[in-house]
């Protein structure tokens, strides 16, 4: 299927922007929350019960609440970004629409940023965020159904926080076009490497900030690349990918990997979109669409967990 028209054209209206690995990690956040918060207009806002910023374990977080008293799942919610962009407001659209939709509550981190806070600074306190949140469910959701979820940067934190914290345990994981396989060389990082908004020199970008340089980091350093790690027993999954992505094949080879496992896991990818769909859904209505669909998978992969 080819890229959907509404994703092409704002593509090509970023034409003229500076690359994000040509500027350094202040411009590019800066960047970032231009596309995520300032085009954002009120008219986009999706209305939940309630919105209250906090601290746990250490970290900024926000609380999102659906309307009615519940129990509800709660969900833990770590941003993507590549590890050096991103924040709370970013990616509050998205977390709105978990919580209205899954009838959740969405518990997001504010985990630090690289450079300034490098791996495995960032894995230890999302492991340590959502242990808390884990902890202290009765005082969000009220169930014993707690999911952790993320996109991207945040995909790759929140498949580690599942083998890390299996035995907790968690009821539910949404992984949202994953960085999971550092160091590989999939198809879809040459077929996808240029022009689809995430370039594959960004990528090096993140990764030199994050974890040093590609020819000295530990492919198989399962808090880099959790597709190396042991999947028995993670929680049942819902993987999802875009088909103009550099990270398209590493989604579905994790997914492949955690069916083998014996994992329940849910496959799904969106074959005119591209990486980072679900943050641009107030700019372009078939990202909006693809956004609304995997929120519902998402939705049903809870109430299964809460039926079991």
């Amino acid at each position: 299927m080819p890229l959907a028209p509404d994703v092409a054209a704002m593509l090509a209206a970023m034409n003229d922007a500076v690359p994000m690995h040509e500027q350094n990690p202040e411009e590019a956040r800066a960047g970032y929350r231009l596309l995520n918060v300032d085009l954002r207009g009120p008219e986009h806002l999706i209305g939940i019960g309630s919105v209250t910023d906090t601290v746990i374990a250490g970290l900024p977080a926000r609380v999102y609440r659906p309307e009615g008293s519940g129990p509800f799942p709660t969900v833990a919610f770590l941003h993507g970004g590549g590890y050096v962009i991103g924040d709370l407001d970013t990616h509050d659209g998205l977390c709105r629409r978990l919580a209205r939709d899954c009838a959740a509550v969405v518990v997001a981190a504010d985990y630090p940023l690289a450079p300034e806070h490098p791996f495995p600074e960032p894995v230890q306190a999302c492991v340590e965020f959502v242990r808390s949140v884990h902890a202290d469910r009765g005082s969000y959701g009220g169930s014993d159904v707690v999911a952790v979820a993320g996109d991207s940067a945040g995909g790759n934190l929140s498949a580690i926080v599942a083998q890390e914290l299996r035995t907790l345990p968690l009821a539910a994981q949404l992984l949202i076009y994953p960085a999971v396989d550092a160091g590989a060389d999939h198809p879809s990082l040459t077929e996808n490497a240029r022009g689809y908004g995430l370039e594959l020199d960004t990528m090096i970008w993140f990764v030199q900030h994050y974890a040093g340089d590609l020819g000295r980091i530990d492919a198989d350093d399962t808090r880099l690349a959790p597709i190396r790690g042991d999947v028995t027993g993670v929680a049942p999954a819902l993987v999802v990918t875009a088909q103009y992505d550099p990270l398209r094949d590493e989604g579905r080879a994790y997914a492949e990997k955690l069916r083998a496992a014996g994992v329940p896991v849910e496959y799904v990818n969106y074959p005119d979109q591209i990486h980072g769909f679900a943050t641009v859904d107030h700019l372009v209505p078939s990202s909006r669409a693809a956004t609304e669909d995997l929120v519902a998978r998402f939705a049903a992969l809870l109430g299964s967990a809460a039926g079991a």
